[in-house]
Parts: structure tokens; C-alpha cells; sequence
């Protein structure tokens, strides 16, 4: 697997290529972030991280370790251009699903979900995207910049089409942001209460699935280590919980985005990320 940099594994992600059933790699990257940058430590904090993690979810009675998982290491990030890094991980992602693999990435900014949204939307043409997320990501650009963090929702639109993305937690953007989702989006602003109703739906007609997660979907107080913090977010047991409400889906790849360590001191953000990894892959596909 080109361009991926040699990394500490991912605890339980052990098994082999040839035998993997997901494959976790990380894309480092923090280009366009718009506040504070430092996504492009989160991979490297969450593989260092995850060694204080146990396997073994008490919610679920199931293992991470069960799992074939495959680490790929990271991607390495082209200097100063969002859009190469943006083509990285469609490549990437595109290698991983034409294998009959599921990809799982470990974000790195917002923006970059669009190379794996592209890549899967090739492989799947009916491809149905869930996004929890504090914020709409709907402007055609930002700052003079298309491929900000602050549009990756509305170029998946531009791809997807109407009413083929479902959108939770959203609570920030502008009125226009918030219209055009009411009109385009099936939108679910400021709380995830609408998620078992909206999957049910995916579920009978097994259409597959991208989950993207925006962790700043939670509130600061539970996770202040993100560039973007938006009070008045879900708890850590709300936010798991919903999560769970996605087991059944038909979800051919997922990622973990907006995770900013240095904006943590005591770690407890990157805690968060690991744990919620955990029980996702552990509620999706054990």
C-alpha cells in the first residue's frame, strides 16, 4: 500500500491484509481547518492512545481483537494542498473497497471525507451517506476555498444528489446552510433523536452505507479537543447510543474526523475517539 508511512498499530488491529474484513488507516491532515488547526496529530495520538484501551466492550460482550482488522499505517500528506490529499484517500479507499474490504479512516479534517465519498460512490452507485456532525459543511467554498472543511457536505451532495444524505447534531452554519439542507438533505438538526426512525428505512432495503463522524457532534464538554467547538452537544452515552441504533446498516466504510490533541491537555478527547471506535466497529460489523 503506497504513500503510507510506517506507525505505531492500532491496538487489535492485527490481522493481515489477505485476511481483513476492515482496513483502519490514518490521514493526517489539518490544510484547511479554519479556527485551530491540529487534526494532523490525531491518528498518531489515537494509535498511541489506543494501548490503554481495552478490547473487550462490557456494553456489547464483544471484542475489538475478535475483529480481522488490518492497520495500513498513514497516509502521507502532500504540503499545502488539500485537493492532493483529498485524492489520496479516494485512491486509497478505492483500493480497499475494490477488494472487498471495508475502509475505516482516522481523520485528519473534515474535507478529506470527500475522497472516500467519491471513491465508494464508484464502487456503489446507490452509496447513502449518515453524517453527525456539530456543523452543516454546506457552503459551495469558504475562505476562496471549495475543498474547505467547511463544504465537504455540500460536494458530497453535488455527487450523491438529493435527499441521500441524512445529516444529525448539526447546530451550526449559516441560515442559508440550514435551508438548503431542509430542502436537499433529510436533516435532522441539533440532537440525534430522529436516527432509529431515518435507519430503519436503510435497513429494510439494504442500501450501503457511508458513516462519517464529526466528533465535534459532541458537546465541548465532552470533547473540547477539536478545532471547532460548538456548545450545546450530545453527551458521550447519547452520541454512543445512536451509534448503536446504525447496527444492521449495510455500511461499507466509516471514518473518525475533527480530533485535535494539542486543544486537549489531560488526553480525554483522544480517550473519546478510541472508545467510540471501539463500540462502533464492535455495534456495525461483530
Amino acid at each position: 500500500m503506497e504513500l503510507l508511512s510506517e506507525n505505531l498499530q492500532y491496538l487489535g488491529a492485527d490481522a493481515s491484509w489477505e485476511e481483513a474484513k476492515l482496513v483502519l488507516y490514518g490521514a493526517p491532515f489539518d490544510g484547511t481547518t479554519s479556527f485551530r488547526p491540529g487534526t494532523r496529530f490525531a491518528p498518531a495520538a489515537m494509535r498511541e492512545a489506543s494501548i490503554g484501551l481495552e478490547c473487550y466492550s462490557p456494553y456489547l460482550d464483544k471484542h475489538f481483537s475478535d475483529l480481522a482488522i488490518y492497520d495500513a499505517g498513514d497516509l502521507v500528506p502532500p504540503i499545502g494542498s488539500v485537493s492532493k490529499m483529498i485524492n489520496l484517500v479516494e485512491g486509497q479507499t478505492l483500493k480497499i473497497a475494490q477488494a472487498g474490504k471495508i475502509p475505516l479512516m482516522l481523520g485528519g479534517e473534515h474535507s478529506i471525507s470527500l475522497g472516500a465519498i467519491r471513491a465508494l460512490a464508484q464502487v456503489y452507485p446507490d452509496l447513502r451517506v449518515i453524517h453527525f456532525d456539530a456543523h452543516t459543511d454546506l457552503r459551495p467554498e469558504f475562505m476562496e476555498e471549495a475543498l474547505s472543511h467547511a463544504c465537504v457536505i455540500y460536494h458530497a451532495w453535488e455527487i450523491l444528489g438529493d435527499h441521500k444524505i441524512a445529516s444529525f447534531g448539526i447546530r451550526s452554519g449559516e441560515a442559508e446552510e440550514f435551508a438548503f439542507a431542509r430542502a436537499h438533505l433529510a436533516f435532522h438538526p441539533f440532537d440525534l433523536e430522529a436516527v432509529p426512525e431515518y435507519v430503519a428505512g436503510l435497513k429494510v432495503q439494504k442500501l450501503p452505507v457511508y458513516f462519517t463522524l464529526d466528533l465535534d457532534v459532541l458537546d465541548p464538554a465532552y470533547f473540547p479537543g477539536t478545532g471547532t467547538p460548538e456548545p450545546g452537544g450530545v453527551s458521550y452515552l447519547d452520541l454512543q447510543k445512536a451509534i448503536y441504533q446504525l447496527a444492521g446498516l449495510n455500511v461499507v466504510g466509516l471514518d473518525f474526523m475533527e480530533l485535535s490533541p494539542p486543544y486537549d491537555e489531560t488526553g480525554v478527547s483522544t480517550v473519546v475517539a478510541n472508545k467510540l471506535l471501539r463500540e462502533t466497529v464492535l455495534a456495525l460489523f461483530a
